[in-house]
């Protein structure tokens, strides 16, 4: 017999470590190569491990709501057959392949998280997340929450990532650092009690949707939000489409929806205003050289993810169309790899697909813009002609963007969003795609 170790697979670069939501099988089932074993959970998305083997699982060695570090043994599985070459020996790893790239932990890493002090350091009191590693440290370094609220994170969003602390423990044993001094910003607003009465149901938030509650209130302290209106009339772009989309869907067996030409737009208003596609850093601005757009996408639960369409300005429509119906139809299934929801420079959000006017969306850090979509309603407007203003009724739109005004003032989110209507309003209805 042979023994096969099933590892916590690496699924994303910046991720280290998952959490086990649900086991699917149990201790002496007999399972077949590519069987699910069981479903993960990050902070970006989540994920089946399937079995790279046939055999007979003999051990789960976590259980369900443990968080695992990236490279460590989540199952062992018994093979039928004698040991060979071409087999994994008794007690390898072997790598399970739900990504092309895995990464052991090291040793730091597994002592971190194996070693967890007391109980002595609250976190319920924290402004930010921490993941169980960072509070594993500090825990048994004794570093205190305010502590941790000081720190300056280098992780996605600003996170304390493990290097950022252990680097403190450094600056903080020569000296380089002394107990912090408690920054004005901090806690300057306490949440309300909420007591529920009689009557009322209390329902408590998914995994999903605490992530996206956190997210949106760092974003609302992190960028100072300004939202710019603009109403575009999308006549032109509403009856090319209406003319041209069952002969579209025939020959590239897409079905064409606005989106995608609103990705278009984005896309080309973007490599003009580069400050629009970026990121802040301390009082450092980082341009972006790609221009990767998510599309918030409603889920069935009732959550929001943002798939990224990468490289959007170098796809025509039909690339754009493709890429947005698949990544729509797999987020919605729950299939989507989490590298596909990292990366973005910038989102668009349609708040028109619920027949809303406009809205003002929440930037998604560390972003610096998002382009709300309204929904289109048929007006009567005027309209300059060659024998003056007449009043007709026309397909109209409100455009709305958020941006972070530590780097983008009214000018340049004025003209960038100008630009995005411009590019509607002049569409080439000559086109076939």
């Amino acid at each position: 017999m042979a023994a096969f170790e099933i590892v916590m697979p690496k699924l994303g670069e910046s991720i280290i470590e998952a959490t086990i939501t649900k086991w699917l099988v149990n201790e002496g089932d007999t399972i077949s190569e590519e069987d699910p074993v069981v479903e993960i959970a990050t902070d970006k998305v989540d994920s089946e491990i399937p079995s790279p083997v046939d055999g007979v699982i003999t051990k789960l060695h976590y259980s369900e709501g443990d968080t695992v570090a990236v490279g460590a043994v989540i199952a062992l599985v018994e093979m039928d057959g004698d040991e060979d070459a071409t087999e994994p020996k008794a007690g390898e790893k072997t790598e399970v392949k739900v990504e092309k790239e895995f990464r052991e932990p090291d040793k730091a890493t597994e002592k971190a998280i194996k070693e967890v002090a007391p109980e002595s350091v609250d976190f319920s009191d924290a402004n930010r997340f921490y993941s169980p590693l960072v509070k594993s440290i500090a825990k048994k370094e004794g570093i205190t929450v305010n502590e941790l609220e000081n720190l300056t994170g280098t992780g996605k969003d600003g996170r304390v990532t493990k290097k950022d602390i252990l680097q403190y423990l450094d600056d903080r044993g020569t000296g380089k650092v002394s107990a912090p001094v408690k920054q004005t910003a901090a806690k300057t607003i306490e949440t309300p009690a909420v007591q529920a009465g009689a009557g009322d149901e209390v329902i408590e938030m998914d995994r999903m949707r605490k992530l996206i509650a956190d997210h949106m209130v760092m974003s609302k302290q992190t960028s100072p939000h300004v939202t710019m209106f603009h109403e575009v009339d999308m006549t032109r772009i509403v009856n090319w489409r209406n003319r041209i989309k069952d002969d579209f869907q025939k020959r590239e067996g897409e079905k064409l929806t606005f989106t995608p030409i609103f990705i278009e737009a984005a896309a080309k208003a973007l490599r003009e205003f580069p400050l629009v596609n970026a990121s802040v850093d301390g009082y450092s601005i980082i341009k972006r050289r790609n221009i990767n757009v998510g599309m918030a996408t409603a889920l069935p639960s009732g959550n929001l993810i943002v798939p990224v369409i990468r490289n959007a300005d170098q796809k025509n429509l039909v690339g754009l169309a493709k890429d947005v119906n698949d990544l729509a139809n797999r987020a919605r299934n729950n299939k989507l790899n989490p590298d596909e929801i990292q990366g973005g420079t910038f989102t668009i959000t349609n708040f028109g697909q619920f027949g809303n006017l406009t809205g003002a969306p929440i930037i998604n850090q560390p972003q610096v813009g998002i382009l709300g979509i309204g929904t289109i309603t048929k007006k009567p407007v005027v309209v300059s002609t060659e024998d003056g203003d007449v009043i007709a009724i026309r397909h109209m739109m409100i455009l709305s963007l958020a941006f972070d005004h530590r780097i983008v003032d009214g000018a340049l989110g004025g003209m960038f969003l100008q630009k995005v209507a411009q590019i509607l309003e002049q569409f080439d209805t000559n086109r076939t795609s």
